[in-house]
């Protein structure tokens, strides 16, 4: 089939579903029947509901929190998000495991029996796909907070059918954000296609009245991506859910170090987001936002990380962001304990719940930084219509072809990957090299003028090692990557 930016029939829909659910046994389980998934998902409290929940956080103003989470036995998953919950989690994940993430359920069925045998964790996630809908109810039915998939896959079709059948009304990812930064060799045409399906099973869902939240990968690589970027791509993947029938999304954002910055980046992606959907005819789609804890490097010293963590927490609690992903003090040694896990929630909660009747204060610099960024999405999505003659999935594969968007630090082929940010002054993050992004000369010379300004302070060239000290500050407890002083 085409691609093209345009709703799925029903008929087109289930003819590709009897071809996704027969990709795997435990596709033919009658739970994944609509005449049972939709009445069971009816049933669900409104507690339990992920979109509810969202939409009540944001006409509250509050911030909520939810961990990276997931291992791969069933019991010890539970008791994992049992406890999570009980640390004050207000959304509990399950992260899927490389294996699923690349459709290699064989590799993955390995994977949970020798966890089982061994009695340790032999796969870095939970393999929804293979555990099925039953016993993926089962964790739902064990915590009393809403469950959202986390992942990474540029083919989620099989788990999305499952994920929802099974209660958890929420599915991280997207045709874009979800290829781009994860896969190497999947085409832009492929994964998009893919992720069409998922939101036009989210879609049918919410013809039958059951809300279910969608959610596009914000951060991208996590490594000082432009907010332009990112903002961009969830822009995008916004429109390309919203056309399939979505009605709850959240866009997300990667914190920058900068705060005035991040405020600017937070409440310009639900603006655009809101623009752009009412631009192009949705008006009925309820958008609300998601900060990341910095996913750059982290220091090892666990009070510095708990630091590290609680500022996160400020921005987000001041952006007024509607829902936080939060980090550990063990990110910088590997995969962090439960009990690391909770005290990462305990400290963010404590942090929001203290400021959650504070906004970042207006000025002219925040204002400054909105208008800039907004120039700099617009400028981006201009090029993306463009390319794509009116047809934003066509689009987005052309401007990624053509590096008129561009992440940096992706390993996608399709990704030109030749842009690269460094910091200014007071460590915001503009960009060094723009390879063919379709910005207009006055964006370029802000972004120069920026960084200009931080190499004459520095008495250095402006080069690709801007990026680099960049890259590694963080970790040693600087914003800015500043060169080391002599004598």
């Amino acid at each position: 089939m085409e691609l093209k930016n345009k709703k799925l029939t029903m008929e087109e829909f289930l003819e590709e579903r009897k071809l996704v659910l027969a990709s795997w046994p435990t596709g033919s389980d009658p739970l994944l029947d609509f005449s049972v998934s939709v009445p069971f998902l009816k049933s669900l409290p409104e507690h339990k509901n992920f979109a509810i929940k969202l939409q009540h956080a944001k006409g509250q103003g509050r911030t909520l929190i939810q961990p990276r989470a997931g291992v791969p036995v069933v019991s010890e998953h539970i008791k994992l998000l049992k406890y999570l919950e009980q640390s004050g989690a207000d959304f509990v994940p399950s992260t899927i495991d490389s294996y699923t993430r690349q459709n290699r359920y064989m590799e993955a069925e390995k994977g949970i029996k020798e966890s089982e045998i061994l009695n340790r964790a032999l796969l870095n996630g939970f393999p929804v796909v293979n555990h099925g809908v039953d016993k993926c109810r089962w964790v739902m039915e064990s915590v009393n907070v809403p469950i959202q998939a986390r992942h990474g896959t540029p083919d989620a079709r099989l788990l999305a059918e499952i994920i929802h059948a099974a209660g958890w009304t929420s599915n991280e990812g997207g045709g874009i954000s979800y290829n781009i930064p994860y896969a190497k060799h999947v085409p832009l045409e492929t994964s998009i296609r893919h992720w069409q399906y998922c939101d036009r099973l989210v879609g049918f869902y919410e013809e039958q009245g059951i809300r279910i939240n969608r959610e596009p990968y914000g951060p991208l690589t996590g490594t000082i991506v432009p907010p332009c970027i990112s903002n961009t791509v969830a822009i995008c993947e916004a429109l390309l859910a919203a056309e399939q029938g979505v009605k709850n999304i959240t866009v997300g954002y990667g914190m920058g170090g900068n705060m005035t910055q991040d405020v600017a980046a937070i409440h310009t992606l639900l603006e655009q987001t809101d623009e752009y959907l009412h631009r192009f005819g949705y008006h009925d789609v309820v958008v609300t936002t998601v900060f990341h804890q910095w996913m750059g490097g982290f220091p090892k010293d666990e009070a510095q990380a708990t630091a590290l963590i609680s500022l996160s927490s400020t921005t987000a609690a001041m952006s007024k962001a509607t829902k936080m992903i939060t980090k550990t003090t063990h990110e910088s040694i590997g995969i962090p304990t439960m009990e690391a896990n909770g005290e990462g929630i305990k400290a963010s909660k404590f942090v929001v719940t203290l400021l959650q009747d504070q906004h970042y204060p207006a000025s002219a610099k925040l204002e400054l930084e909105k208008d800039q960024i907004k120039r700099e999405v617009n400028c981006l999505m201009d090029a993306i219509y463009a390319v794509g003659e009116g047809d934003l999935a066509i689009g987005v594969c052309k401007a990624f072809q053509q590096g008129l968007i561009d992440v940096p630090f992706a390993p996608a082929k399709v990704n030109a990957g030749k842009i690269l940010p460094a910091r200014d002054n007071e460590g915001a993050i503009r960009i060094l090299e723009f390879g063919n992004l379709a910005f207009t000369p006055d964006i370029k010379e802000f972004h120069r003028e920026k960084i200009q300004a931080r190499a004459d302070q520095e008495h250095r060239p402006i080069s690709f090692q801007l990026t680099v000290d960049d890259v590694y500050a963080v970790s040693t407890g600087h914003l800015v990557g500043r060169p080391q002083l002599k004598g």
